[in-house]
C-alpha cells in the first residue's frame, strides 16, 4: 500500500557554498527584555531588506520563556556574503553598541557551512548551555579564535574588522 505520507527533500547542489546560521538572544535581566524588544523589529527590517547573499531567513523562532529566548535561522549563499554583511549597518552597530553593553541579554550564534565546517560564538551566554555549549568545552574569544574566518578555518583576511570591535581595541 502506498504511504499516503507526502515526503520530499531539497537539491542544494546550486548551493555548493551554504552557510545556514543560527542566531539568539536571551535575556538575562528584567533590563534584558526592552533590549531584546527594542532589536527585534530592527532585525526583522534588516532581514527583509534581504542584503546582497541572503537566500532567506526565519526570524522569532522561540525557544524558551523562561528564560526568554528567541532565535532565528538566516540562509545565506556563502560566508563572505554573510561576513560583509556583519561588517556593514546595521550589524555593526549592534555589535558594537551589544560589545559596550549587553543590555541585560546573551547573544550567541552558530555557523553550519555546507563544506562541513560549523563553528559557535556566546557573548554573555552561560546556563543553560545553548547548542555546542551543552557538549563542547568552552574557549575564549581571543586569537585564532577570535574571528569566525579562523575558526572555520578560512583562508584569506576578509574584510576589516570596524573601529571598535577589533581584539586589540576589545582585550
Amino acid at each position: 500500500m502506498p504511504s499516503p505520507v507526502n515526503r520530499r527533500s531539497v537539491d542544494l547542489s546550486a548551493f555548493p557554498d551554504l552557510v545556514v546560521i543560527y542566531l539568539g538572544m536571551r535575556v538575562r535581566t528584567l533590563a534584558g527584555i526592552k533590549t531584546l524588544l527594542g532589536l527585534g523589529p530592527q532585525i526583522d527590517k534588516a532581514g527583509a531588506g534581504r542584503p546582497e547573499g541572503l537566500l532567506h531567513f526565519e526570524n522569532n523562532i522561540i525557544y524558551s520563556l523562561f528564560p526568554l529566548h528567541i532565535g532565528m535561522r538566516w540562509y545565506w549563499k556563502d560566508f563572505a556574503s554573510m561576513e560583509r554583511w556583519t561588517r556593514s549597518e546595521p550589524h555593526r552597530i549592534w555589535w558594537q553598541n551589544f560589545l559596550r553593553s549587553s543590555g541585560g541579554t546573551g547573544f550567541w550564534h552558530e555557523v553550519y557551512c555546507m563544506r562541513g565546517e560549523m563553528e559557535g560564538t556566546y557573548v554573555d551566554v552561560n546556563l543553560p548551555p545553548v547548542g555546542f555549549q551543552a557538549f563542547a568545552p568552552g574557549v575564549p574569544l581571543r586569537g585564532p579564535m577570535f574571528s569566525a574566518r579562523k575558526r572555520l578555518h578560512l583562508s584569506g583576511e576578509g574584510p576589516a574588522q570596524p573601529a571598535g570591535v577589533a581584539e586589540a581595541e576589545l582585550y
